[in-house]
């Protein structure tokens, strides 16, 4: 069995690095599209690319059967959903079945069990997998849930079974204040994923973010990628993430390790995921949920263990036995991840839709950038504002945030605000540095206004050399320069004496 041309049934920087992989791999690639996507980026970046029509993601990327139409129109062999959109749609997975087209993922009954907090916590119990303490019943009664809540014991979570990225999640102090979140919850989980089922769990205070990377195959095969440590978040949403965690020793690893691996095993789960876990203060670990889909984050265990997770993915829904062993699966070094957003920090992460009039991406060793947009890309309101991931690699953590804080200085975008300004702050900070930090650090800054005096902090040179390029990029297209003043390269880039100036799309 091979895949010869393969769908990405999504947009942005996911659709482009999947259409890369697969290109390595000598198979065709399809893209989609909504009408505001026309001229983006993953458009250019597959060999056809089929227009979804509509503007929003339910007329568009959320159609599976317009999804599904669109490969059969093209003779695609297998879709690959990236994450979000259809990624986890156990019903779109068995859509994908009855056409004879490979899904790059789990079976849709793995979907559909660690779709659910409820039920998975229940599977994780029975396994041996430990479990923040708590209520996953099936009485959904709000009697049941307030007795429940009065046995577990304040602070309390309460949690929407169904979904994920703090949505339908409220942290609740008091019982005076339960029955008013518990619908609070319900209504938001109701409205956000289709279903109003809740859990409750006793609320672990400071806790880091804790996952690990697993793969499975159809014949047994299961290893783990190490963890990742995804703790520096913002209501509830991972803007940083890194690879190896700065507090998890090689026993820790071992254990959350071997939990992770006990769950895919009795799940009879196969395909790539990610099992989270909250570690607590005192170094205890509890099961969180588990993602059947690519984790945005994969980037960084990429750079640390040298495994292309795309490549592996799609030889494991070809039915290929598994080409890691564990024990060959060694972290080297240390990567960094920063979500770069067209998001206003200093407006409460308010989008920031319109054309990103310049673009520049930092290069050199050790670093990536996973991108989506180039210059002059439009950043449209109706989707996800993530324009791209920077990566770094380096040999250590203390030299990974150095690569980093010199990487952000360079990266530049104007047009658009973007979080960039955070992650420069951020990076300058003891506690980021000294890896002191929770999942409630970067909300309780920004609470405070703790990075207020930083957020308003740029490199001088690189505030310099972005107004240079601005300006000579309008003065070049308004016709005052000789456009021969400036060479084109292979990377996209305006170069001028032998210093790029600025990047994007431009004609030549």
């Amino acid at each position: 069995m091979a895949i010869t041309r393969l769908l990405i049934a999504n947009r942005g920087e996911i659709a482009v690095r999947i259409a890369g992989t697969a290109h390595r791999l000598g198979i065709d690639t399809v893209g989609v599209y909504s009408e505001p996507d026309r001229h983006a980026l993953h458009v250019d970046s597959v060999d056809v690319a089929i227009a979804l029509g509509g503007s929003t993601p339910a007329e568009s990327y959320l159609r599976g059967d317009a999804v599904i139409a669109a490969a059969l129109a093209t003779g695609a062999d297998a879709i690959h959903p990236g994450y979000g959109f259809v990624s986890e749609n156990a019903g779109f997975a068995r859509a994908c079945e009855a056409a004879s087209i490979t899904f790059i993922g789990p079976g849709a009954q793995a979907i559909e069990l660690m779709g659910s907090k409820r039920l998975s916590k229940i599977a994780m119990l029975e396994a041996g997998v430990p479990c923040i303490p708590g209520y996953q019943g099936a009485d959904q009664s709000d009697d049941v849930l307030l007795a429940k809540a009065q046995d577990i014991g304040f602070p309390i979570m309460v949690k929407a079974s169904a979904g994920g990225g703090g949505r339908g999640m409220r942290l609740v102090w008091q019982q005076a204040d339960l029955a008013e979140q518990i619908s609070t919850a319900r209504s938001e989980a109701q409205s956000a994923f289709g279903s109003g089922e809740l859990i409750l769990e006793r609320a672990v205070l400071e806790p880091r973010h804790i996952e690990i990377q697993v793969f499975a195959d159809s014949h047994g095969n299961v290893v783990h990628l190490g963890e990742r440590d995804c703790s520096i978040q913002r209501r509830h949403q991972k803007v940083v993430e890194e690879c190896p965690s700065p507090v998890v020793d090689p026993d820790l690893r071992r254990r959350i390790g071997e939990a992770a691996l006990s769950l895919v095993r009795a799940s009879g789960y196969h395909s790539v995921g990610t099992v989270e876990f909250l570690l607590d203060p005192d170094g205890r670990f509890y099961f969180l949920e588990m993602n059947t889909r690519l984790q945005v984050e994969h980037p960084v265990t990429e750079e640390v263990y040298g495994v292309d997770l795309v490549h592996e993915q799609i030889n494991i829904a070809l039915g290929h036995d598994l080409s890691l062993r564990q024990e060959d699966l060694v972290p080297r070094g240390h990567a960094i991840e920063c979500r770069i957003y067209a998001e206003d920090p200093l407006r409460n992460f308010a989008p920031s839709p319109g054309r990103i009039a310049l673009y520049v991406r930092p290069a050199g060793p050790g670093v990536r950038v996973d991108s989506g947009v180039i210059a002059e890309s439009v950043v449209p309101l109706d989707y996800d504002p993530m324009l791209a991931k920077l990566i770094v690699w380096a040999p250590d953590r203390e030299s990974a945030v150095e690569r980093l804080r010199r990487a952000l200085s360079e990266y530049q975008v104007s047009g658009v605000a973007t979080t960039l300004t955070l992650f420069r702050a951020l990076v300058e900070m003891t506690a980021f540095r000294d890896a002191d930090f929770h999942t409630g650090f970067l909300d309780e800054l920004l609470a405070s206004g703790g990075l207020a005096e930083l957020h308003g902090r740029q490199d001088p040179e690189a505030e310099i050399a972005a107004a240079i390029a601005a300006a000579c990029l309008a003065t070049v297209e308004a016709g005052g320069l000789p456009r021969d003043l400036f060479s084109y390269g292979e990377d996209s880039a305006w170069w001028h004496d032998g210093v790029r100036v600025a990047h994007g799309r431009f004609p030549r």
